[in-house]
């Protein structure tokens, strides 16, 4: 397989991951960790329920884990294999376009985390999809290996805070 930004461009995200999401990990792992566990400690985040968006092969829900999380609840439409086999629990199948649809809108989590996966959203999903998510946590952080997506502010979101770790920018977003 030739590199998944290569992928992407040559098959768009979505047919990588219907080929890939069984087998899928990020390569870019090894920073999720740190980047999780310097944004707890710098804003507090509370760790009881736990959303991890567009969770992968779960490379953030095991680092909360880790980190003291109490539960986190995955959900990926395409890595939910990948997930299962690595954390020994299920990934619910949302797509982004199911979630802003109100997929979650019975829930309530204390932080939803979305892992170089946010960027992938269509752009006209986006708007509905931040509205969605926050109707279900007041508490949004977003790692990601660029500038994408920034959020505007009537989208309801207010950035609270950012930082950069060995090139992966990490925001936490309020709900307003």
């Amino acid at each position: 397989m030739e590199s998944i930004r290569g992928e992407y461009e040559k098959h768009g995200a979505r047919e990588f991951y219907e080929r890939h999401g069984a087998d899928y990990r990020n390569p870019h792992e090894p920073i999720i960790g740190p980047c999780i566990r310097e944004a707890i400690s710098r804003w507090k985040l509370d760790l009881s329920q736990v959303l991890d968006l567009a969770a992968g092969s779960g490379e953030a829900t095991v680092a909360l884990r880790e980190l003291g999380a109490g539960t986190v609840y995955g959900v990926d439409p395409y890595t939910a294999e990948a997930y299962r086999l690595r954390t020994g629990q299920e990934a619910e199948k949302l797509t982004f376009a199911d979630i802003a649809a109100g997929g979650l809108s019975s829930r309530q989590y204390s932080l939803i985390v979305c892992s170089f996966a946010l960027h992938l959203c269509e752009a006209s999903r986006l708007a509905g999809l931040l509205y969605e998510l926050g109707q279900t946590g007041k508490v949004l952080l977003v790692l990601t290996p660029h500038k994408r997506p920034e959020l505007k502010p009537e989208w309801g979101w207010d950035l609270s805070g950012e930082f950069v770790l060995e090139r992966v920018r990490t925001r936490v977003y309020r709900k307003r």
